[in-house]
């Protein structure tokens, strides 16, 4: 993930060092992938509070995109700063692989999609005529590393099949989106679990209940639910929610459709529509809104794509 260089930025870090540290007194609001983890009644202003996600979101939804450098409430400041691929390999047998995938590719027949990932190009082909032509997004190719882990991000060359359709997709982020806002923002990350309560400096438990994440304050029984369009962050560690709960979700990550090629690599639309032609994704295959929607309507389940 790209740095940030702004005095905006700045701010931001700092807020979110200001909100874990104040875990120890109340329960803080958080970072996230798409904001701040807040409660009611927290002793940031309204306003403040509201700037502050906002800023935020314009942050650190960037994890899976380098477009927006800084924003304020509903304005961004912008600037194209994503890398976009060229035509490089690791080895010998790396050049041979791409040759291989882009033969296999030039060779197929039939309805099929064909995906260029230098090229930025995703090509629906029906026997000899190209039906639509389309400019993606594709992965960095780069790789994270976290806590002795490392995770290696490419869109992968070779054959693949679109095996579902999907009209609003929610995206359930792995965990390697949170080791990046982790690793980003300078957090600890810790894993809850169903069932076990975690006990916070101030007391505070944050604890599962059902299929919602939340805490309970010192001295109360009652369960205050987490906001759900923001991660969760107290005493400087960020917290992964269980799978299946309403805080393992985000809605809108993945545009208004997908084409779901196996192994957690999509087609797929993006609020981003500015990083399309450059080297961002995780892994996936990002698009216009209406190239997408395209697709959704007019390439049945079954479909081969040849990516190379």
């Amino acid at each position: 993930m790209h740095k940030l260089n702004s005095p905006l930025a700045a701010t931001a870090l700092l807020l979110v060092s200001l909100t874990a540290t104040a875990g120890a007194q109340r329960p803080a609001r958080a970072a996230d992938s798409v904001g701040v983890r807040g409660l009611p009644g927290d002793t940031l202003s309204d306003a403040g509070h509201n700037w502050f996600v906002g800023l935020m979101r314009k942050i650190a939804r960037k994890s899976d995109d380098n477009d927006v450098t800084a924003a304020v409430g509903d304005t961004a400041v912008t600037s194209t700063t994503a890398e976009t691929s060229v035509m490089t390999f690791k080895s010998r047998k790396d050049s041979l692989a791409f040759e291989n995938a882009r033969t296999t590719a030039e060779k197929s027949q039939g309805f099929r999609i064909i995906v260029d990932i230098f090229e930025k190009q995703l090509r629906v082909v029906d026997g000899n005529d190209t039906l639509r032509t389309a400019p993606i997004a594709t992965a960095k190719t780069d790789a994270l590393e976290y806590g002795g882990r490392v995770w290696k991000f490419a869109t992968p060359r070779g054959v693949r099949t679109v095996l579902r359709k999907d009209r609003d997709p929610i995206w359930t982020p792995p965990e390697w989106h949170f080791a990046e806002i982790a690793a980003e923002y300078d957090l600890k990350l810790k894993q809850l679990e169903r069932g076990r309560a975690v006990k916070l400096k101030d007391g505070t438990k944050l604890l599962t209940q059902g299929d919602e994440v939340g805490i309970m304050r010192p001295g109360e029984t009652e369960f205050v639910p987490m906001a759900l369009d923001e991660h969760i962050v107290f005493d400087n560690t960020l917290f992964i929610p269980p799978a299946g709960t309403k805080s393992r979700i985000i809605q809108g990550e993945l545009g208004h459709f997908r084409l779901d090629m196996g192994d957690g690599y999509m087609l797929h639309g993006t609020p981003f529509q500015k990083s399309i032609g450059a080297a961002v994704t995780h892994g996936c295959v990002r698009m216009h809104d209406e190239d997408i929607e395209w697709l959704y309507e007019n390439v049945p389940v079954g479909t081969k794509v040849y990516l190379y």
